[in-house]
């Protein structure tokens, strides 16, 4: 493959299958599910600029459980919302929604970044919902401030519109995810960016209305996370990279001592990005604590 040649077709994981829902305002969601349907199920929620697809490595070190993974509003084949409705409320119906269209009665719920937020705030609100609750690489006033959040500031103020060819848009990304390996960059190049019909390459997902929200929000609709770390009465496990820029280890330690149901794990050489980064560790990980939490409810234990 040379470096103007478009991405291969994204390899499937077996059994993968897809369908869309309809959120509360009217937008289509595009779900992705692994796993048998009766399995216990795992909800997974992407980053700012993730897509569903990127969880298929979790979904094949965890064949017995079902997991499903939501296109979040304004990515991947979701809708793009023309009110540019990009904050957490929005993201909390929408998971709402899935949540009810499926019929889940109790699950798992994973958010990274982004998606983290979302899994917090629904953790707080639905302790009776949740088996347990896993956060990568996000913690209370992570996207406020700090060499992080100023990094992603500076990623979508910079954003371009679109690329010249297949090669512009591999060097971005490169450029933009140096960490994760070749395989991963190939993936969300196939999966964030396609041809045009003028034959330049544009994104998959709504750059400049999720670019707008980002860099300049509306304060009112900003999470506070402290107060909702402080509700959480499900298990909590928090993964975050030993060289992450965004997740502070004095403010997960802050967390633990808060809320002593929440624990965490750091993989030493991961960023931001630790199931790209780290797949195999990430993927252990996270089998390895909810095998915890399950034997601690076969036997009786108090979550």
């Amino acid at each position: 493959m040379t470096q103007a040649s478009p991405p291969a077709p994204v390899q499937k994981a077996p059994g993968e299958r897809e369908g869309f829902i309809q959120s509360h305002d009217g937008l289509s969601l595009r779900v992705r599910e692994w796993g048998p349907q009766d399995g216990d199920p795992i909800v997974l929620l992407h980053g700012l600029r993730g897509y569903s697809g990127t969880w298929r490595g979790l979904a094949a070190a965890l064949p017995d459980r079902r997991l499903i993974a939501i296109d979040q509003r304004g990515r991947g084949e979701s809708s793009w919302d023309p009110a540019c409705n990009y904050y957490t409320d929005a993201y909390l119906a929408d998971l709402e929604t899935v949540v009810a269209q499926l019929g889940l009665d109790r699950f798992t719920l994973i958010g990274h970044s982004m998606g983290g937020t979302t899994a917090y705030v629904y953790a707080a609100h639905n302790p009776d919902r949740l088996d347990a609750v896993i956060i990568e690489d996000i913690a209370p006033g992570s996207s406020a401030s700090g060499a992080g959040a100023e990094r992603i500031k500076a990623e979508m103020a910079a954003l371009p519109t679109d690329f010249a060819d297949w090669a512009e848009g591999r060097a971005y990304w490169r450029n933009a995810r140096p960490s994760v390996s070749e395989a991963a960059r190939e993936e969300r190049l196939a999966e964030s960016l396609r041809e045009t019909a003028d034959g330049r390459i544009g994104w998959r997902y709504d750059a400049a209305g999720i670019s707008r929200t980002r860099l300049d929000p509306d304060p009112a609709r900003v999470v506070d996370l402290w107060p909702v770390v402080d509700a959480i009465r499900t298990p909590a496990f928090i993964i975050r990279g030993g060289r992450s820029d965004f997740c502070r280890l004095d403010t997960v330690l802050e967390m633990e001592r808060r809320n002593p149901r929440f624990t965490h794990a750091t993989v030493a050489a991961a960023s931001h990005y630790v199931h790209d980064d780290a797949p195999d560790i990430f993927n252990a990980l996270v089998e390895g604590w909810l095998a915890g939490v399950r034997s601690a409810v076969a036997g009786g234990a108090s979550i």
